[in-house]
């Protein structure tokens, strides 16, 4: 079964994943250069993490056919260390957030993924379609007629070569955007910004590099709180991206697998001199789209970065800009949720508050942990509140008997306690209440202190309480933390009154 998952991961669809590994390879390099910029590294320590992240997570990764690679989102968070400390300081940081990754995936952490709800993760991939598309204004601002020519054209190509016979389903249309265009470019020999222009490539393989920091506790003070960033940012953007990838092959992934290999890859990527990284979706997206969907693909992106700019950077250098941007602007369009803007008039406020929201923090703070971490507690508010309203207590008198019998049903916890003690009336003269819990169950310590204030209060003006019905796990949690029936506890619960 092992044997035949894994030759499926890797030898299943080899001419389609190879074509698309060939399209993201092209695609990364501007971009590699770029988060190198943004870090204030050389473009060599972006490429060098480029590679080395997408060849190792192809092998350890949870997740087939999804691209990591250095990021903006994570180059951000490289800046001040860089400018502070330098580039041995950011391979060491690099390293400990390998590190740390690894000890996420072994606590399992890939699990809580399950706690980000749906209209949080149709933020996050709106939000990062916006700023990809973002990224590409400053290449077409104040730029010449032929950029702008190229640029429609490249689109058009993208879109339409789809529905040429028989190559049109074979070919990934991205790709033969970038090589038409660059043809075109030369033969014509436009005055346009190319791939070249964005900075020196490398021209030698990458070496083992072990940062040149010393090994003390001060050292570990200065790059703590990077590596920290780095690993809940990494791991966020890139366990987020994976259920993105899941959702658009609709095949399930190994999100605490994931985690390791994250952690696995930037260990390699910072002991060759690179820069951490994470998954990421624009160039997941091409991915996909252009057919690639096992392993294959992400080797082919990471060795076909490398064998391009190093042995053949010239011929990489002239790629028109404004080709590698139509393809990003595609990413950005097919990476959008467009059913979220229809869906606005037909799902609850909560929700698409919550998607709102979360797109528009992480478009305003350029940081996706902001955003995903507002949405989740958003998500968790709206949810805590509307379960709250579902708990009410419905009551009848036997008069004979002089006894009020109180039915609670629904969720007793920290939002829904004051109601509950709010839905009894204390001052009914009865002999006997009976709380009839049989469909209630209560949460946490809250839900219990409500109890144990509801009880004492019944008490103390004289009716007898009996408690029936009680499910399993509440009356775990009300034996451990109830105090209605210990005497020496009753005062403090109504603060001694």
């Amino acid at each position: 079964m092992l044997l035949s998952s894994t030759k499926a991961d890797w030898f299943g669809n080899i001419r389609r994943d190879v074509l698309a590994g060939l399209v993201v390879a092209l695609a990364l390099i501007p971009e590699a250069i770029a988060f190198s910029i943004i870090a204030g590294v050389d473009p060599r320590v972006g490429l060098y993490a480029s590679f080395c992240i997408a060849v190792v997570t192809a092998v350890v990764g949870g997740r087939p056919g999804m691209i990591s690679a250095a990021t903006g989102a994570m180059a951000l968070l490289m800046v001040t260390l860089v400018k502070e400390h330098g580039l041995q300081y950011l391979l060491a940081a690099t390293l400990l957030t390998g590190v740390l990754q690894i000890i996420a995936g072994y606590l399992k952490l890939g699990s809580l993924m399950s706690f980000v709800s749906r209209a949080v993760v149709t933020g996050f991939v709106n939000a990062l379609a916006i700023l990809i598309f973002m990224a590409q204004v400053p290449e077409l601002t104040g730029a010449n007629w032929q950029v702008y020519a190229m640029t429609a054209a490249g689109l058009g190509i993208i879109y339409l070569f789809p529905y040429v016979p028989v190559v049109g389903k074979t070919v990934p249309s991205p790709l033969v955007c970038i090589l038409a265009l660059t043809g075109v470019a030369v033969y014509l020999g436009m005055d346009i910004r190319t791939v070249g222009d964005m900075g020196d490539l490398p021209d030698t393989l990458p070496v083992f590099l072990w940062p040149e920091v010393p090994l003390n506790f001060e050292t570990l003070q200065i790059i703590f709180p990077y590596s920290a960033a780095l690993a809940v940012v990494g791991l966020l953007e890139s366990l987020m991206t994976a259920t993105i990838v899941d959702d658009l092959t609709d095949t399930p992934s190994d999100k605490n697998r994931e985690c390791k290999g994250q952690g696995i890859a930037n260990i390699a990527a910072g002991s060759l001199g690179g820069m951490a990284g994470c998954a990421m979706i624009g160039q997941s997206v091409i991915n996909v789209k252009s057919g690639g969907r096992g392993r294959l693909s992400t080797l082919v992106a990471g060795v076909g970065l490398l064998t391009l700019v190093v042995f053949l950077s010239d011929l990489v250098a002239v790629i028109p800009m404004a080709a590698l941007v139509a393809v990003m602007i595609m990413v950005s369009i097919g990476t959008f949720n467009w059913d979220s803007i229809r869906n606005l008039r037909e799902h609850p406020l909560s929700t698409n508050l919550v998607m709102l929201a979360t797109v528009v923090v992480v478009v305003w703070t350029h940081n996706l942990a902001y955003g995903v971490f507002v949405g989740v507690l958003l998500a968790s508010l709206f949810f805590a509140n509307k379960v709250g309203h579902f708990m009410y207590v419905a009551s009848e008198l036997d008069e004979p008997a002089s006894t009020r019998t109180y039915r609670v049903v629904g969720q007793v916890f920290f939002n829904s306690a004051d109601k509950f003690v709010a839905a009894f009336d204390f001052k009914e003269v009865v002999d006997k209440v009976v709380i009839d819990l049989s469909r209630a169950h209560f949460w946490d310590v809250s839900a219990v202190h409500a109890l144990d204030k509801t009880v004492v209060k019944f008490r103390r003006e004289g009716a007898q309480v009996e408690l029936v019905g009680l499910n399993e796990a509440s009356e775990t949690i009300v034996d451990r933390f109830g105090v209605h029936d210990k005497p020496e506890e009753i005062e403090r619960v109504l603060g001694g009154h």
